[in-house]
C-alpha cells in the first residue's frame, strides 16, 4: 500500500518577546477541538501504518517472542502487614494485576480485594493510581484513571461486603487514612493537574461537605499527603523543584491541626522520617549532597535540629528508612547505589554489598516497623528483577523471588560493563552497556543508546526481558548517565540545568563519539532513543549532530521548550521555571531558544525518526511532537523515514495493560531493526 505523508498547512503565528520574533507555522495544531487537527493526527497514523506495513510480520514475531519470555500466571512476593499477607497476581490473557490477601498464613484461603481487569472492562485505557488499606484492614481506598490524562477518581470499598461506598471523589492525587478508619485525607488537582488543595473526608459523607485544610496558591508548588511508615503521623508536604515545606499531624487525632516543621526557604529542601519520639530530617541546608538531621517530635523546629550524618562531597545521601532498632540509609557513590545499615542501640554501621559492575537497588514494600527484616529489590542489566529479605542484625540475605524469564534465559551468555566518556571540560561520564557475550565486535555493531539527563533523575541500570529481542539479534545497548541526572551527586544534576543545560546534550554526543571510537559501532549503525525530557535530549542532539546517528526514537518528546514553559495555562509550566529557567527573563529565553528542538529545525539531513505522542498526555501535550514532525517534514533535506504515531486514547505513559505495551515496544523495535536491515 503506497501512502504519501500528510502535509500540515502553515498558519503563521508570531511570538514576540525580548525584541525577538519567532514565527510558528504550526501553532494551530494546539486546537484539540478542531476536527482538522484530529484528522491530521489520524492521517499521520495512517501514513505510519503504511510505511511500517512491511514490518508487520516482524512486529508479530517480536511481540510473540517477548510475550513468550513472560510468565503470565505469576505471583508477587507476599508481604506481612498486620494480620494479613498481601500480594498481587496475574493470569494468562489478562492485562492487569489482581490484588489479594490471606489471613495470618499463606495457606489460608485467598481473598480478592480488587481485580483491575474487571475495573478496566469497556475502557480503552486504565490506570490504578493509589491503593491503600485502612489501619483496621477492613476498608480499601483506591483511585483510577480511564483516559491517560492523570485525573484520578477516588473510591472506597468495604472489604467485608465488597460494596462501594456511595461517594466518589474526582480529580484527586495522593491520599491516606487517619487512624480512626473513618477519615481520609486527599490532595485535589487544579485545572492544570497540579495537586494544590488538601481536604479531609469523612467516610460515607458527600465530598461536597469535605473540609478544606490547605490551599497552596503558589503555582510552582505541588502538595502531597502521606503517612509515616510508623503510622504515627500524617505528613503534608509542599514542594517546588528546589524548595520544601512539611507539616505533621498525629494520625490518631485526624481532626487535629497540622503543625509546621520548618517554613519554606528558597533553595532549602527537606523530607521527614519518623522514629518513636524523633523526626529524622534529610536536608540540603548547607549540604549540597544532603545530610541527615534529627529533632524531637515535641519541638521539631529548625533550631532543635542536630546532625546525625554529615555532608560528604563524594556521597549523595538519597533517603533513609527507620525501623525499630535500625536506620537504613540509601546513597550513591561513584555513580552506584548503596545501602547502609545503622543499628540505633549501638550506632554500629555496615554496608550491604553488591557484586556486579552496574546494578540498581531500591527499597521494596516494608510496612512493618517493629522488625529486623528489610526487603529490597535488586536488578542489573543481566540480572532479572529480584526481591531479597535481609536480616539487619545477622546480615544474612535471602532471595525470595527472581522474576522468571521463560525460554531458557542464561545470564552467563550476556555481559554488562561500566565505561567512561570524557567530556571536553574533563567530566567523566558513566556509560553502562550490555551485549551478548559472543558478540563479534567489529566496529559496525548495531547499537541503541538511551539517556535522560533532567530533573536529577537517575537512569537505572535495570533488567528488561523485552531487550533480549535486540540483544539476541546482535544489538548492543548503552545507557549514557549524562549531566542533569544525579548519578554522580547533586553537582552532576546542577551542571546539567539552567544555563548549563547544554552539558546534557554535549555529554550525550560525547558518549556516542566514545562508543564509535572504541569500536562498538559506527555512525551507520548507531541509534538513540529517549522519552519526555529524554525526547528533548534526542531532539537537541539530532539538531546539533544529525550526522552522528542512523536512527532515533523520540517518545512523547518535550521539544517546544520555550513556547510550553511560557504558557502557564499548561500543566507543569510554572514549576518548570526552577528546572529550565524562566524564559520571561532575557538570558534564559535566548539560552533555551538556542537548544529547543522545535526552534532549531533546519534545512538539512536528519536521521530516520520515529516520534510518539499521546492525545491525552497532560505532561507533554500531543501538539509538541505533532508540530515538530510537521516542521521537520517541511524543512529536512533527506529521504529518511519520519513517522509520527499518536495514541488517540492514552497519555504520557502510552498504552495501558501489559499486552498493549508489548505491542508498542515491538513496533519500536521493528522500526530500529528495519533501519539496521536486521530481519
Amino acid at each position: 500500500m503506497k501512502q504519501s505523508y500528510p502535509i500540515a498547512p502553515k498558519h503563521p503565528y508570531v511570538h514576540q518577546l525580548h525584541g525577538d520574533e519567532r514565527i510558528d507555522d504550526y501553532s494551530w495544531l494546539r486546537e484539540r477541538d478542531n476536527p482538522e487537527v484530529i484528522a491530521y493526527l489520524e492521517a499521520e497514523n495512517t501514513y505510519t501504518e503504511a510505511r511500517m506495513q512491511h514490518t508487520e510480520s516482524l512486529q508479530t514475531q517480536l511481540y510473540e517472542e517477548m510475550l513468550s519470555r513472560i510468565q503470565e500466571d505469576d505471583l508477587s512476593v507476599p508481604y506481612r502487614y498486620g494480620e494479613f499477607y498481601y500480594y498481587t497476581r496475574t493470569e494468562t490473557g489478562k492485562a492487569y494485576p489482581i490484588h489479594c490477601r490471606k489471613y495470618q498464613t499463606l495457606d489460608a484461603p485467598e481473598e480478592i480485594l480488587l481485580d483491575q481487569n474487571q475495573l478496566a472492562e469497556g475502557t480503552e485505557y486504565f490506570s490504578l493510581g493509589g491503593f491503600e488499606i485502612s489501619p483496621n484492614h477492613q476498608l480499601l481506598a483506591y483511585s483510577i484513571d480511564t483516559t491517560g490524562a492523570e485525573r484520578y477518581t477516588l473510591f472506597f470499598l468495604d472489604l467485608a461486603t465488597h460494596q462501594l461506598y456511595p461517594e466518589s471523589i474526582p480529580d484527586t492525587a495522593s491520599f491516606t487514612w487517619g487512624n480512626d478508619n473513618q477519615t481520609v485525607f486527599y490532595a485535589q488537582i487544579d485545572a492544570v493537574n497540579r495537586p494544590y488543595k488538601l481536604f479531609r473526608h469523612q467516610l460515607g459523607q458527600s465530598a461536597e461537605s469535605d473540609q478544606l485544610l490547605f490551599h497552596e496558591a503558589d503555582d510552582s508548588y505541588f502538595l502531597g499527603i502521606d503517612k509515616t511508615r510508623s503510622e504515627a503521623y500524617l505528613l503534608l508536604s509542599l514542594g517546588s523543584n528546589i524548595t520544601s515545606e512539611v507539616y505533621y499531624l498525629d494520625a490518631n487525632d485526624p481532626n487535629g491541626e497540622f503543625r509546621l516543621i520548618r517554613p519554606r526557604e528558597t533553595g532549602i529542601e527537606y523530607e521527614i522520617e519518623h522514629h518513636t519520639d524523633t523526626f529524622y530530617i534529610l536536608t540540603n541546608d548547607n549540604a549540597l549532597n544532603f545530610k541527615l538531621m534529627q529533632a524531637p517530635v515535641s519541638n521539631p523546629s529548625v533550631e532543635h535540629w542536630k546532625t546525625v550524618i554529615e555532608h560528604h562531597e563524594d556521597v549523595f545521601l538519597m533517603g533513609v528508612s527507620a525501623f525499630a532498632d535500625h536506620l537504613v540509609i540509601y546513597d550513591r557513590e561513584s555513580g552506584l547505589p548503596n545501602i547502609r545499615v545503622r543499628k540505633l542501640s549501638t550506632q554500629e554501621e555496615h554496608r550491604i554489598s553488591f557484586p556486579e559492575p552496574t546494578y540498581e537497588v531500591s527499597e521494596s514494600i516494608n510496612p512493618e516497623f517493629n522488625t529486623q527484616i528489610l526487603r529490597f529489590g535488586y536488578t542489573s542489566l543481566v540480572t532479572p528483577s529480584s526481591i531479597f529479605e535481609y536480616n539487619l542484625d545477622t546480615q544474612i540475605r535471602e532471595l525470595k523471588k527472581e522474576t522468571p524469564v521463560l525460554g531458557g534465559y542464561d545470564r552467563t551468555q550476556y555481559k554488562s560493563e561500566r565505561l567512561e566518556a570524557i567530556a571536553a571540560d574533563g567530566a567523566k561520564i558513566p556509560l553502562s552497556i550490555v551485549y551478548r557475550g559472543d558478540l563479534d565486535r567489529n566496529g559496525r555493531n548495531p547499537l541503541l543508546m538511551t539517556g535522560y539527563g533532567s530533573y536529577g533523575v537517575n537512569y537505572p541500570d535495570v533488567f528488561s526481558s523485552t531487550r533480549l529481542a535486540l540483544l539476541d539479534r546482535g544489538v548492543v545497548l548503552a545507557i549514557a548517565h549524562i549531566r542533569g541526572g544525579s548519578e554522580l551527586g547533586r553537582k552532576w544534576y546542577l551542571d546539567g540545568k539552567f544555563l548549563q543545560k547544554q552539558n546534557t546534550f554535549s555529554d550525550f554526543i560525547t558518549c556516542a563519539e566514545t562508543l564509535i571510537q572504541a569500536g562498538w559501532t559506527d555512525r551507520d549503525h548507531l541509534a538513540i532513543s529517549g522519552g519526555s525530557a529524554g525526547g528533548l535530549l534526542v531532539g537537541a542532539v539530532i539538531n546539533q549532530r544529525p550526522d552522528l546517528f542512523r536512527a532515533a526514537i523520540a517518545q512523547v518528546p518535550f521539544v517546544d521548550v520555550v513556547t510550553t514553559i511560557l504558557d502557564t495555562s499548561l500543566p507543569l509550566s510554572a514549576i518548570e521555571w526552577e528546572e529550565w529557567g524562566n524564559p520571561n527573563e532575557r538570558e534564559f529565553y535566548f539560552y533555551m531558544k538556542g537548544y529547543s528542538p522545535y526552534d532549531n529545525v533546519e534545512a538539512k539531513a536528519y536521521p530516520a525518526l520515529l516520534v510518539t505522542a499521546g492525545l491525552n498526555d497532560p505532561r507533554v501535550s500531543y501538539w509538541e511532537p505533532a508540530k515538530w514532525t510537521a516542521k521537520l517534514r517541511a524543512l529536512k533535506t533527506d529521504t529518511n523515514v519520519l513517522l509520527l504515531k499518536t495514541n488517540m486514547g492514552a497519555g504520557h505513559g502510552g498504552a495501558s495493560g501489559r499486552y498493549e505495551r508489548l505491542k508498542e515496544i515491538a513496533f519500536e523495535y521493528a522500526f530500529l531493526l528495519d533501519q539496521w536491515k536486521i530481519t
